[in-house]
């Protein structure tokens, strides 16, 4: 559910002009005024005949939309790719993309790659001429595709702008499908108890960032250039990470863990009178490789799973 620039919109050819993106600045927080009920995540019973739904073609084909179109507004689609960072180096995948316009902004502004998924083949059609026009059709690609079972993997960046409902379905894919350090932004609604990293408001809409997480869980052992042999294990929950610290096997204490994407930080103290020891590695699955270059003399190498 994208946002199309209104100074473009007003250029936009016969196809566009059909459309209509009046709506208030000030846009619902994002349906949850419609009587969407986001206790029991079920769809069943809400009833979405405020919305508008004449520009479809009732002879079409048979299309469950799991997520209402509603475009956003160019305000909201600037302040996800500034949330977001995008960049020429990124790929931007926008899942639900709608007409594209969060995409099309991004290369038009950033010269940045992006694939739109969206199940609706009228959307796709939009998305492809609206690309074709504004003359970025070499940066973008837009399938149809059901975005609960689209491939993404290949994503730096992935903007949604779905329910809480489809946000949850997705949430594992996410973590275990993208690389870590990958950055997730999301219009309007969250991801349940997988807390966002940065919250963002835009007007009266929230804007919530995730920076995919690396899998750090289990226990990892390493030699400092000192020759201690140090040792942690680790439990993690998504993005937060809690554990206990050894060196030359005699119990220390795990001062502090901060994860975010693939790089961890790890401050161990031999005992409460010691000043702690801060290790900084880039983390793989099976090994983490220091970054600071000083303090380690080996990588960190996974001896067990938790």
């Amino acid at each position: 559910m994208p946002a199309l620039s209104k100074s473009f919109a007003l250029q936009v050819p016969t196809l566009y002009d059909e459309l209509e993106f009046q709506y208030d600045d000030e846009l619902i927080d994002e349906l949850r005024d419609l009587g969407y009920n986001l206790g029991d995540h079920s769809l069943s019973e809400t009833d979405f005949r405020d919305l508008d739904f004449d520009e479809y073609d009732a002879d079409g084909a048979d299309i469950i939309l799991d997520v209402p179109y509603v475009p956003r507004d160019e305000k909201i689609v600037n302040a996800m790719l500034d949330l977001a960072q995008v960049t020429s180096q990124d790929i931007l995948y926008d899942l639900g993309c709608g007409d594209g316009r969060i995409l099309v902004a991004a290369a038009l502004e950033r010269n940045t790659h992006g694939v739109g998924i969206d199940i609706d083949p009228m959307r796709i059609t939009e998305a492809i001429e609206y690309a074709r026009y504004s003359g970025v059709e070499h940066l973008v690609h837009f399938i149809e595709d059901d975005l609960l079972e689209a491939e993404f993997s290949n994503a730096t960046v992935v903007t949604l702008y779905l329910l809480d409902l489809v946000n949850l379905q997705l949430r594992p894919r996410l973590l275990d499908e993208l690389r870590p350090g990958t950055r997730v932004v999301s219009h309007a609604f969250d991801m349940g108890d997988w807390k966002p990293d940065q919250r963002q408001n835009c007007g009266n809409i929230n804007l919530y960032k995730w920076i995919v997480p690396a899998k750090v869980a289990g226990t990892w052992q390493w030699q400092a250039t000192t020759g201690e042999t140090y040792r942690v294990e680790l439990k993690q929950k998504y993005q937060h990470v809690t554990g206990k610290a050894w060196i030359d096997g005699v119990a220390a204490q795990l001062k502090s863990v901060l994860l975010s994407g693939d790089l961890i930080e790890l401050q161990i103290k031999k005992d409460a009178k010691t000043r702690p020891i801060c290790f900084v590695m880039r983390c793989a699955r099976q090994q983490w490789q220091s970054i600071d270059g000083g303090l380690q003399a080996t990588p960190a190498i996974k001896i067990a799973d938790n």
